[in-house]
């Protein structure tokens, strides 16, 4: 299997459905860091503005510092340094609740992965959510739960959903108006596609 990056933000946590291998990187952005304490994880990395971590910040882990002033947040900051390690999978804990800002920043970041050709997962306490761009992909089958499709970006077309309670065939999604929202598992794979446009998926844990 090959490696991932695990960004670990300052956001609240709720664990670590998947964890860290010996062959992964961890990345502690800003507060981040307490929770991978919480985890009994050591970092690989450290970086952000540090106005939330503030003097709090250890000595015996290499630590990439920037200013409060700058565009990018710290979650991306991480992102930006796992693309550029060459990584293609990204595992975001600490990224939702809180502050809404974030949250809706870093369901933005996902879509920014989907866009670099890396795939991206967001995950919050009962659900994992990933941006789907110009592709598909194919959900395991389940017994029950809930799934969820929203636009991102411009209005979505192509959009297929098979296998699950409510079918779509080459549909279209639009940013304004929540027609994804809450689908069923049945029993069978559930297989997504976008012909031409942005998705965020997301489905319960």
């Amino acid at each position: 299997m090959a490696s991932a990056c695990f960004i670990i933000g300052a956001g609240p946590f709720y664990g670590l459905p998947v964890a860290p291998g010996p062959e992964d990187v961890v990345l502690a952005a800003d507060g981040g860091y307490r929770h991978c304490q919480t985890a009994g994880i050591t970092p690989d990395l450290l970086l952000g503005d540090f106005d939330s971590l503030g003097s709090q910040r250890p000595d015996n882990i290499p630590t990439h510092t920037f200013p409060v002033e700058k565009d990018d947040t710290d979650t991306m900051l991480a992102i930006r340094y796992g693309l550029e390690q060459g990584y293609e999978t990204f595992h975001l804990y600490g990224g939702t609740g809180g502050r809404m800002d974030h949250t809706l920043a870093n369901l933005q970041a996902l879509g920014f992965l989907a866009r670099h050709g890396a795939r991206g997962y967001l995950y919050e306490e009962h659900m994992v959510f990933t941006a789907l761009c110009n592709g598909s992909l194919t959900l395991p089958a389940r017994a029950e739960g809930i799934f969820s499709l929203f636009c991102l970006g411009a209005e979505a077309q192509g959009v297929s959903i098979q296998g699950g309670q409510y079918p779509l065939d080459h549909g279209a999604l639009s940013p304004f108006f929540p027609l994804g929202v809450s689908n069923h598992f049945q029993g069978r794979p559930v297989h997504i596609a976008v012909e031409d446009g942005c998705l965020i998926v997301g489905w319960e844990l």
